[in-house]
């Protein structure tokens, strides 16, 4: 990303780059760049492409470099890519525009994720689940949706895994990340399931709520997104298993996380909860090999 101060074509400004898919990959450093080496090398190609998009898009919404009306141009920039309305430049906006060309990408899927991150320009606490839900579809199942159009499938049943795995992972980083996230003003769980438990929206915000009522909290989160893991292997198509070892990469990956989180009382204040190295190497090689 090129920041810049000149307030010409700013919006121009917030999207320009030249890095190509790989370039982004390998600045990510991120659980999802790690999962897509579990892919055949045709396939993992179409998916640095994709990341890097989601990558992208991402960077734009949260770039504090940008005001949130440029960062709300740069998303919109990307909108008339999607839909054929503008040219695109070299590095990822031509790799990526290609690929939806090539690959008969949902469009509607790609114009959900960018409505996700737009989201996030002016985020709003969520009043109820259902809302947060709707904010999960967007930011995440659309992603698993255009995924596994990359992997192919067979049976339409995976669509529901898909979605289903979505809600799943993006809970956990919602868990994971409730510090973080409060440190930038932002409360991701539902305000009526902390009312239900009696923990104040500004305690959190403050990085001291109320225990053990917090821990019940995110106990109750995270049962939440345990049964959306368990509803998306559920449902995953015997036929399709193995064509979504990617996705089941990060299955294992972010419900061992999850599983971290509920056996050290959900400790987030304290410590990012994360996969040693060689755990992940071990999943990795599990999910590869075997």
């Amino acid at each position: 990303m090129i920041r810049q101060t000149d307030p010409v074509d700013s919006y121009l400004i917030i999207t320009s780059t030249t890095e190509t898919a790989d370039e982004i990959v390998r600045r990510s450093g991120s659980n999802l760049a790690f999962a897509l080496a579990v892919l055949p090398k045709e396939k993992r190609r179409d998916m640095r492409v994709f990341y890097g998009f989601c990558r992208v898009i991402d960077d734009i919404a949260d770039d504090p470099g940008f005001s949130t009306s440029d960062r709300a141009e740069g998303l919109d920039h990307w909108r008339a890519l999607i839909n054929g309305d503008a040219q695109p430049e070299s590095g990822i906006e031509t790799e990526f525009s290609q690929l939806i060309d090539r690959r008969k990408l949902p469009r509607e899927m790609l114009l959900e994720i960018i409505a996700g991150c737009e989201s996030d320009l002016n985020p709003q606490a969520f009043e109820t689940f259902e809302d947060l839900q709707t904010y999960c579809f967007r930011v995440a199942s659309a992603v698993g949706l255009v995924s596994i159009e990359l992997f192919g499938y067979r049976n339409p049943e995976t669509k529901i895994y898909a979605e289903q795995l979505g809600y799943a992972l993006q809970l956990t980083n919602i868990l994971r990340d409730v510090a973080e996230d409060a440190g930038e003003e932002r409360i991701y769980l539902p305000l009526e399931d902390l009312a239900r438990f009696g923990v104040k929206p500004e305690s959190i915000l403050e990085f001291s709520p109320e225990q053990p009522a917090f821990r019940q909290l995110m106990q109750f989160e995270a049962d939440r997104a345990a049964g959306f893991y368990k509803a998306a292997l559920a449902v995953l198509p015997e036929e399709d298993r193995d064509s979504m070892r990617s996705a089941e990469l990060m299955r294992v990956i972010y419900s061992r996380i999850l599983d971290r989180m509920q056996e050290d009382g959900f400790n987030v204040f304290e410590k990012r909860y994360r996969l040693s190295k060689l755990r992940m190497l071990w999943e990795f090689l599990r999910v590869r090999f075997f």
